[in-house]
């Protein structure tokens, strides 16, 4: 059941990504051919006033088929018919849409349940904060030159740390002071430096609100961390990364914990998500609003024979990726 509870919620993503794109074509007078969540052999099929929805087989993805997407189509309605500008807004509406949802969900959490601060609560006596100096009430605002957005971003630095000194900047009263410390392991054996953070425990609207951005924007700066972690070895390729069979397994696991931890995760993924679809490659987001943006720019179109080309290349690449992932899945899992 939990396996059935991580499969709904990774459809949902998908659902609202395509349904961003299906959006905006429909608000610019494209012509939508299919909506299709889900890849391989369809299971479902109903063809509408204009537009056919399908459900594929693997929920692993979805697309939204426009008129005139991967040609020139001699008809207002079509997608190649449109400005830059206008097709580059049904190609981001995509990830947008990811982030809205995310800020959604994290606003409901916060504002059920509330929120940690990024101020200092308690200083344990003896621990590596009280030997710095740290005092409750201290504001963090960078950890190694990265800013603070959430009390997550102090954590995660520390955690990352693997016993490497940490530099932080801190707000001590009128007071702006750089410290750095050196986390110590506790019986769990994961690294801290002694303190407690805040937490607002009744939050108004507006706060949970302003916290569910702060969020998502701290959760866009790890996920560019791990990228650059990822590629600078800094990552275990084996037991760190995982792909689409270890994040059903977290939904799962995080679904058995209770459903707010789900919808949480959800959130988390859905930033994930936006992010990785508006990398410059080609056959994502990102790699179609390059194009357009050159288009832009130039005013000249990009030729389609290139613009297939690097689409199908880029294509083929993801599904290799895809299932080299699955594959180290399944061999190597990762532990959580």
């Amino acid at each position: 059941m939990y396996i059935i509870w991580a499969i709904l919620a990774f459809g949902i993503l998908i659902i609202v990504h395509e349904f961003g794109h299906f959006a905006l074509a429909k608000l610019n007078g494209v012509k939508v051919d299919e909506f299709a969540i889900g890849m391989g052999p369809k299971i479902f099929s109903k063809q509408g006033k204009e537009t056919k929805y399908s459900l594929g087989i693997f929920p692993i993805g979805g697309y939204v088929k426009m008129m005139g997407e991967e040609e020139d189509v001699e008809d207002e309605r079509s997608f190649s018919a449109k400005s830059p500008l206008r097709r580059i807004s049904i190609i981001i509406a995509g990830a947008a849409m990811n982030y809205i949802l995310a800020i959604l969900l994290f606003a409901t959490i916060f504002g059920k349940f509330g929120y940690n601060l990024s101020e200092i609560a308690t200083i344990k006596e003896a621990s590596p904060a009280y030997e710095a100096g740290l005092q409750e009430g201290d504001k963090f605002l960078k950890v190694n030159n990265s800013k603070v957005f959430t009390a997550d971003d102090v954590l995660t630095g520390i955690l990352m740390s693997k016993g490497e000194p940490v530099n932080f900047t801190i707000k001590s009263g009128e007071e702006i002071k750089n410290l750095t410390i050196t986390p110590v392991q506790n019986e769990q054996g994961q690294y801290q430096v002694g303190f407690s953070l805040g937490r607002e425990t009744n939050p108004t609207l507006g706060g949970s609100i302003k916290q569910s951005f702060n969020q998502t924007i701290s959760l866009v700066s790890q996920t560019f961390k791990s990228f650059n972690m990822l590629f600078t070895g800094k990552l275990n390729v084996k037991t760190d990364v995982g792909g689409p069979v270890t994040i059903i397994k977290m939904s799962a696991a995080t679904a058995k914990s209770g459903l707010w931890n789900l919808v949480y995760f959800v959130g988390f993924i859905s930033v994930s998500l936006a992010v990785f679809n508006m990398l410059p490659f080609p056959a994502l987001d990102g790699g179609w609003t390059v194009i357009l943006l050159i288009e832009l720019i130039t005013r000249r179109k990009v030729p389609d024979k290139i613009v297939g080309a690097l689409n199908y290349v880029g294509f083929m690449l993801l599904i290799g990726l895809m299932i080299l992932v699955t594959i180290k899945d399944i061999i190597f899992p990762v532990k959580f």
